[in-house]
């Protein structure tokens, strides 16, 4: 259909998790800003606000249309947050001051950083994780580099 401007997350078990890893956040504290609904694997989308360690929404990779708004006190604190978690699959920063988003993307520790932009694929760009999620990068040259293996061949004549 035509009209449709997002479909289902992957899978029912994908939306399954997903619903369950933003209840666990909100029944900790975490506001909803908008969304938090869904039907089968069709999953609103959603912001979750005052997002604190100890929630799901903190310190795990939410695969799907949720967002967890998390305050830092400056930009040293905002890098000191990003690099605290075990996952470095991409971040996203939101603001009108792209020197700082510059300077903050170069410091933070992730596969990509999207400034003022939701995290995408992009078959032009490589995309890929550091940390625990994910090792390698697909897409793009890069992409197709981690499929090959590079052989010397030596022939003394």
């Amino acid at each position: 259909d035509e009209n449709t401007m997002m479909g289902p997350v992957s899978s029912i078990k994908s939306a399954d998790e997903l619903e369950q890893q933003q209840n666990n956040s909100i029944n900790k504290g975490a506001e909803v800003i908008t969304g938090a609904k869904r039907i089968g694997a069709n999953y609103q989308p959603t912001i979750l606000a005052n997002i604190k360690e100890g929630m799901p929404a903190y310190s795990e990779e939410l695969f799907g249309p949720v967002a967890s708004v998390i305050n830092a006190k400056d930009a040293e604190d905002a890098i000191a947050i990003a690099n605290s978690h075990r996952y470095g699959l991409a971040a996203t920063l939101f603001t009108k001051d792209l020197d700082k988003a510059y300077y903050l993307a170069r410091k933070i520790n992730a596969g990509a950083v999207f400034i003022n932009a939701m995290v995408k694929s992009d078959p032009r760009l490589p995309f890929g994780g550091v940390k625990k999620s994910g090792y390698g990068r697909e897409l793009s040259y890069y992409g197709m580099k981690e499929f090959t293996n590079v052989k010397t061949i030596y022939i003394n004549p």
